[in-house]
């Protein structure tokens, strides 16, 4: 025992990848101030817009894993989700034949597998990607317990301590069991890298992490899963923007694009409206292709799916507005026509100080707004289409009574944006 606490020892000291101070400044590990959203190290405002890659780390080479990170990138995806000894029990080897442990032990890490997780991590920095990594999960508690786990937990922080590019997180269900088990993990976390990279963690397959643990400190942002329910997205998003204290909300995981287990067609539609119900509850999303987690043959043709190039023309919507991160939902915005339950919604948010308002429209649909949510005499209006990117004028406003609006004909779903008329 004591000559593998030994090696263990060694592989700490000789295993971190060291990077520039500089470096670490560009990456967003923080939460904002206000609990909202997250910030680079220069308090920068940065827009979570997360794509998942279960199995980055182990079922691609080392050139597909470029490819899939420079064309995440590419679609203006900035985190991406991955376990880290891949789905199944954590013991399987990569495409190299390396497993993660030695004898299937945490505590005597393979140096060749995690070579390979430097390599990746490299490229994904280089792309200006953050990687939540998924340090643990249900499946691999015969591996890891609460007897090891801190100090697995531990190794891996103090290996990665300079990374900036990382995320911790951990999956497994949302319940009272793995309590102590999570604890240990964020306890050898912070130790190994002194608090350095944010922890989150995403349930599986129940949906809340807020459910029992939002008060732990170790918890920096709150994270669920909804699997194909989509109208379960903006009660619970709601529920977690409500909590004290506050805490960055992520909607970590839906359906899946082109998803094979659902029973119905996983829509560019069905993605869209995932997402957009998710930032204008309050939340930051993930999205996910079928073809990529399941490491289909289709994967490179899933990186360019119609669902992934619309979630950044949703990107390019939310960036073009003035002070994006001030983000409030509101949904007594809407006069007459606003929807919060069932699949099809109709939301809306707005800037904290009325510099814009933003709202979504799942469906065809004939609306009125409180034109008073714009803090100027008169709002010009505008429609975008959230399947093409194209935008066209709505029409100038006083900003005083309601304004009754329809959706452009032939459109699926539909962004409208009021804001200050500059004359």
């Amino acid at each position: 025992m004591k000559r593998m606490v030994k090696a263990f020892t060694l592989l700490i000291v000789f295993s971190s990848i060291v990077v520039s101070a500089a470096e670490r400044s560009a990456y967003p590990v923080k939460v904002s101030d206000n609990g909202r959203y997250f910030v680079d190290q220069k308090g920068k405002p940065v827009f979570w817009l997360g794509t998942t890659q279960w199995q980055l780390f182990r079922e691609y080479k080392i050139e597909d894993a470029r490819t899939i990170l420079e064309k995440t990138a590419e679609k203006g995806f900035v985190f991406a989700q991955v376990m880290l000894m891949g789905v199944g029990d954590g013991t399987k080897p990569n495409v190299y034949g390396e497993k993660p442990w030695i004898n299937d032990n945490p505590l005597t890490p393979n140096e060749a597998y995690f070579k390979n997780v430097d390599a990746v991590l490299q490229i994904a920095r280089e792309n200006n990607v953050t990687i939540s990594m998924t340090l643990y999960h249900q499946r691999y508690r015969k591996c890891i317990t609460a007897e090891n786990g801190r100090a697995w937990a531990k190794w891996l922080a103090q290996r990665y301590k300079d990374v900036p590019n990382i995320v911790w997180s951990m999956t497994p269900e949302a319940k009272q069991e793995f309590v102590p088990i999570l604890r240990e993990l964020a306890a050898g976390l912070h130790e190994g890298d002194g608090g350095y990279h944010l922890i989150t963690f995403k349930p599986d397959p129940a949906p809340y992490s807020s459910s029992f643990l939002h008060e732990e400190k170790w918890l920096d942002f709150d994270c669920m899963q909804t699997w194909k329910s989509v109208e379960l997205i903006y009660p619970m998003v709601t529920h977690d923007y409500n909590l004290k204290p506050v805490k960055p909300v992520l909607m970590g995981e839906g359906a899946y694009e082109r998803g094979s287990e659902y029973g119905f067609d996983v829509t560019p539609l069905w993605i869209r409206r995932q997402a957009y119900y998710s930032y204008l509850a309050g939340a930051h999303h993930t999205y996910g292709h079928n073809d990529s987690w399941r490491v289909l043959p289709t994967w490179k043709q899933a990186l360019d799916a119609p669902g992934a190039v619309q979630l950044g023309i949703l990107k390019k919507a939310f960036l073009g507005l003035n002070e994006w991160w001030y983000l409030v939902p509101d949904q007594s915005i809407f006069t007459t026509g606003g929807q919060t339950e069932g699949q099809i919604l109709n939301l809306a948010a707005r800037h904290k100080d009325g510099k814009w308002v933003m709202a979504y429209l799942g469906s065809r649909a004939s609306f009125s707004i409180h034109m008073d949510k714009i803090a100027a005499a008169k709002a010009n209006a505008r429609w975008i289409d959230p399947k093409t990117g194209n935008s066209t004028a709505a029409g100038r406003f006083a900003s005083t009574g309601t304004q009754s609006f329809s959706t452009p004909e032939g459109w699926e779903d539909a962004i409208l944006i009021l804001e200050p008329s500059g004359t």
